[in-house]
């Protein structure tokens, strides 16, 4: 869900240079990953609403989908970002290679 919220931000400023850029997501793809995301929360507390666990388990199964989802969000921006640096970088390098 970041990944697609964060292409498309990026791709609207892209577009307001080049307005023949095409998009990396289409209005499908990032109604399927909202529509997913939401679906699976929905079916998870559904579920934890239906188990007949005492309040404080129901707390710790909200408590790990919370961490989860953090973390799997975590892990998505630094791979991207770190992809970014190394991209960065590697033109940094280009430039000095050319200069010098």
């Amino acid at each position: 869900m970041q990944k697609v919220v964060r292409d498309n931000t990026e791709d609207k400023e892209i577009r307001l240079d080049n307005p023949k850029h095409r998009m990396r997501n289409t209005g499908a793809f990032t109604g399927m990953a909202v529509a997913g995301l939401i679906i699976g929360y929905a079916m998870f507390f559904i579920g934890l609403y239906n188990a007949p666990f005492e309040l404080n388990v129901k707390g710790y199964y909200i408590a790990v989908i919370l961490l989860i989802s953090y973390s799997a969000i975590g892990v998505q921006k630094v791979t991207r970002d770190n992809a970014e640096d190394n991209e960065i970088i590697a033109e940094q390098d280009a430039r000095r290679n050319i200069q010098g």
